[in-house]
């Protein structure tokens, strides 16, 4: 077991160069320092060579103890990554944890939390309220990236200026989440936003003398603004006007679940937020499905009870 520390650094290194999140990297260090911690433990010592599938479900079965299905599935999902490195670098001859499934979960056990329409209206009307030409043009650029493309926290933080195609109207996102860069179109109204944004940034960062600077969002001082100042912001505007508890993963939220309610398809949705597998898209069927309410319009009973004088004069 003297190896494992080793081995993991250098899996951990190998998640890094291929893009992964820093906050991926660190989930997955934690989790494979747990595992480690609880081999070192046994008695007698157990070789690395020899640990196999029991072994690593009574390990298992010690993360399951109060935790969601969710929570398994995740600690089975990082022990599978790392069993296979360890079948690359000639540790196991086949993974244990390869054909081994963790608990089957209900994408309906947890379903996404958007914001209403009204709780949204309410938090633009804070944007355009605040006081300072450059804090009010930021965010209603921050705004309406976030809820007219559905970005994630990170890929909004790492956007560049030259990721922004103004003659096509298209955002370049970054494959740090997914390992795959994509583009995405917007609307008109976000497309308004981030144009009116950007001469108040040039200015801002003329008077910090930091012109150089690539990125798209930036703070006062002309660097760029930080995941948790972006996250600030949200929730202090939803804050000033009564909508409490505000994060930026709702405004993904209510991307996905509103495209939907306006027809959009599941395929068009999941391309919008980036979704590897159509699975993780499904989820905000649950939510917001326009097909039920046209089925419902079909059912017979809406001829049933229509009101006699109705059925008369029609």
């Amino acid at each position: 077991m003297r190896r494992w520390d080793g081995l993991v650094d250098k899996y951990l290194s190998e998640c890094g160069s291929r893009g992964l999140a820093e906050s991926t990297i660190a989930m997955r260090e934690r989790e494979l320092g747990r595992f480690g911690g609880w081999l070192k433990r046994r008695r007698p010592r157990v070789r690395l060579e020899d640990v196999d599938s029991e072994l690593v479900v009574r390990y298992v079965s010690t993360r399951a103890a109060f935790r969601s299905r969710a929570t398994v599935a995740g600690v089975v999902s990082e022990l599978r990554c790392m069993g296979e490195f360890l079948v690359r670098e000639g540790v196991w001859l086949s993974s244990p944890l390869r054909w081994m499934r963790g608990p089957k979960l209900d994408p309906r056990q947890k379903l996404p939390k958007r914001l209403g329409t009204g709780q949204l209206d309410r938090i633009w009307n804070a944007a355009r309220n605040r006081p300072r030409d450059y804090a009010r043009h930021q965010a209603l650029c921050v705004l309406a990236i976030l809820y007219g493309t559905g970005l994630r926290r990170g890929e909004l933080q790492r956007l560049n200026v030259d990721d922004w195609d103004r003659d096509g109207g298209v955002l370049e996102i970054d494959g740090r989440k997914t390992g795959r860069v994509r583009r995405v179109a917007v609307g008109a109204g976000v497309w308004r936003c981030i144009e009116a944004y950007l001469p108040h940034r040039h200015n801002l960062l003329e008077k910090t003398q930091r012109l150089e600077e690539p990125a798209l969002l930036v703070n006062r001082t002309g660097k760029r603004l930080s995941a948790y100042a972006i996250s600030r912001l949200v929730r202090r505007l939803g804050e000033s006007v009564g909508v409490r508890g505000v994060t930026l993963h709702q405004f993904r939220h209510s991307c996905a679940s509103h495209l939907l309610e306006a027809g959009a398809t599941l395929p068009q949705v999941q391309k919008v937020l980036g979704h590897a597998a159509i699975g993780s898209t499904v989820r905000y069927v649950a939510i917001s499905d326009p097909a039920r309410g046209e089925a419902m319009k079909l059912h017979p009973i809406n001829g049933f009870l229509v009101d006699p004088q109705d059925r008369k004069a029609s």
